[in-house]
């Protein structure tokens, strides 16, 4: 009878260990499933943020709610460059799990600022020949997401420019603060002597409005921007329209302030950031992880900007768009 009992004893015991060992694994997601998580967002940019919002959603479709398992931090640099870097130490500073970066200029200011926390980029213009990853398959060190290859865009973008009846003189307005702005305006000139347009480039330096004057001087017949994040786009939409000027940017998300715009839409990059986030949080390493490159862009033609300045844009070009503003 005493040999019995022991044995029901030894029988529950051991059922019991079974069952905490398998219990175990379960436990432990709960405790993860039960973490907050803080992630810091630094953008070069002001609100309102689209690339916020995007982000924000691609977080709700994985299932992170702000204030219940996400908390996060934000720091706006209102497109001044000489702000970036010490928004990036303050980010950094506040204790997140990871950063996301809204631009190469951003994302270069936290490889400055930490070599530890992960940084997910939601774009940048060229992330290899910018410095901030050593090749885009092997990422090497804290910081992955994605490119959008603007400079090799540039001669298509500038392609589909020279398509507009009587765009001839183009005004291409480039920032020398921007490393990457210089090879693309190597490559624009190089497809503009293959093209047979003339191209004037006209240099922005943040806080100074020569570049107007400068406009005037040149009498373009059209204006070109290239990948410069800080170009006051809202300046030079007023003046396109005064001066009745296409003007072709490189920005999706700013394809309202432009007759034309090319490239890669990266509000929904910043959706897909979120992704990368997650991989991230549940225990990837940004160093094995691929900085992406586009697969699809977009060519938008914005009907209401050819109104305002007159222009009647050719049927052949709006066959080609992937997407018409009316």
């Amino acid at each position: 009878m005493a040999k019995l009992r022991l044995k029901q004893i030894l029988t529950a015991a051991y059922a019991l260990l079974v069952a905490g060992l398998l219990g175990m694994p379960l436990l432990a997601e709960a405790q993860q499933v039960g973490k907050t998580y803080r992630i810091g967002y630094l953008s070069l940019f002001s609100l309102p943020d689209p690339h916020l919002e995007s982000f924000r959603q691609g977080l709700r479709d994985l299932g992170y709610v702000e204030g219940r398992n996400v908390v996060l931090v934000t720091r706006f640099a209102e497109g001044r460059r000489d702000r970036v870097s010490m928004l990036a130490t303050e980010i950094i500073a506040e204790q997140v799990d990871v950063v996301v970066a809204t631009t190469g200029v951003s994302a270069l200011a936290l490889k400055g600022a930490t070599s530890r926390i992960p940084v997910v980029m939601t774009s940048s213009s060229d992330a290899v020949a910018m410095g901030i990853v050593d090749s885009l398959a092997r990422p090497g060190g804290n910081i992955t997401g994605f490119t959008i290859i603007n400079p090799e865009l540039a001669p298509k973008r500038l392609e589909l420019f020279a398509a507009l009846p009587g765009v001839t003189t183009i005004a291409v307005l480039w920032c020398p603060a921007s490393p990457i702005n210089h090879e693309e305006l190597r490559r624009t000139s190089a497809a503009a002597t293959s093209l047979g347009v003339k191209i004037v480039p006209v240099e922005f330096q943040q806080g100074s409005t020569t570049w107007e004057s400068e406009l005037a001087r040149v009498r373009p017949s059209g204006l070109f921007m290239l990948d410069c994040t800080t170009l006051p786009s809202s300046r030079l939409e007023e003046f396109a329209v005064e001066h009745r000027l296409p003007l072709m940017s490189p920005y999706i998300v700013s394809a309202e302030r432009a007759l034309l715009a090319y490239g890669a839409d990266s509000v929904r990059m910043a959706r897909r950031a979120a992704v990368v986030v997650d991989k991230i949080l549940k225990g990837a390493r940004p160093a094995d992880l691929p900085v992406e490159q586009p697969t699809e862009f977009e060519f938008v033609v914005n009907l209401k900007f050819a109104r305002a300045i007159g222009l009647k844009v050719p049927q052949s070009m709006l066959a080609r768009a992937s997407r018409i503003i009316e």
